[in-house]
């Protein structure tokens, strides 16, 4: 695996845009023209408090003169975005990576359907200046939050009009919005969808009639987060007849690489299926949102799954 390379960039501007939400308006130091990127991109960065965080482009990828990125303040979390959001101020340096697109505006589509939640809105808002400059296909968004104000660029959506649904559900499930409706006939249409894991879930489950290269999504790792009901398991390789253990807070794909075993891979977050593997033995835990029903016997994505509760052993083929 090739070894992520940081190169600061200066906050040009840093603003609060919706509740527990900033955004951050990236430049190079010396005011030089920044690596293009397509729309779905995202940057890798060092947080001030030093951890190692992804964040999707929001801005025009049309301009090289700067990159926005939209940064949701997790109180609950390991302290990445706390720390961005709170100590992060213009002026400062962040170290980040150059732009990769997991998350591409592919195919050909009639029009496309952009569904998000929260802030899975930030790489929704490169998609929609790309097209709006490009000239198509059609678009329209469905845009889910908890209320108007935790609804980051609500003013320039508004300008859209009926291009941009909006719903705020107050958090209460039972207020949540009917996409089956949106979904139920593909129509020569691409989704793409980003957002908290149980609306990609549910949209993954209510696209499952559609062609699966026609459904799109973005998830930074929720997926390979550690569960209470995780348990270490080994991997047997049925190729060579080895097997690597597999502890818990470590995914299946780290440790076959820590053995020395190369597994092709992209997203790592269970989207893109790169790292699709023939499973031969085993039931497996299934956290991917690539794989139908019917596939799941026979092949897993180990950049995400795990072995199924009680299951000890998964049989690959490698």
């Amino acid at each position: 695996m090739v070894e992520d390379v940081f190169t600061p960039l200066r906050v040009a501007g840093a603003a609060r845009i919706a509740e527990d939400i900033h955004r951050f308006d990236l430049v190079h130091p010396d005011g030089a023209a920044l690596p293009g990127f397509t729309a779905g991109a995202h940057l890798k960065v060092r947080t001030p408090n030093a951890l190692v965080r992804r964040y999707s482009l929001c801005s025009d990828p049309n301009d090289t003169g700067a990159y926005s990125i939209a940064v949701k303040r997790e109180a609950g979390g390991a302290g990445g975005s706390a720390a961005m959001c709170d100590a992060l101020r213009a002026g400062d340096l962040l170290p980040c990576t150059a732009p990769r697109n997991d998350f591409p505006l592919s195919g050909r589509p009639v029009s496309r359907v952009f569904i998000a939640g929260g802030i899975g809105i930030t790489p929704i808002m490169a998609m929609i200046h790309e097209l709006e400059g490009t000239g198509g296909p059609p678009w329209k968004l469905w845009y889910l939050t908890r209320s108007p104000a935790h609804t980051a660029f609500r003013d320039e959506l508004l300008a859209f009009g009926s291009k941009v649904v909006f719903h705020h559900d107050g958090g209460d499930p039972d207020l949540a919005f009917d996409l089956w409706p949106v979904l139920e006939q593909p129509k020569g249409r691409h989704v793409h969808c980003c957002g908290p894991r149980g609306l990609m879930q549910a949209v993954r489950d209510m696209t499952g009639h559609w062609p699966s290269a026609a459904v799109h999504f973005e998830d930074f790792g929720a997926a390979a987060a550690p569960r209470a009901e995780d348990a270490p398991f080994r991997v047997r390789l049925a190729r060579s007849g080895t097997t690597v253990e597999v502890p818990v807070g470590t995914t299946m794909l780290d440790a076959l690489r820590a053995a020395g075993h190369a597994v092709p891979s992209s997203c790592e977050a269970g989207t893109c299926g790169t790292c699709r593997t023939r499973l031969l033995g085993g039931s497996a835990d299934h956290r991917d949102l690539v794989l139908m029903e019917h596939e799941k016997v026979g092949w897993v994505m180990p950049c995400v799954s795990r072995a199924a509760p009680g299951c000890a052993e998964l049989v690959l083929d490698l």
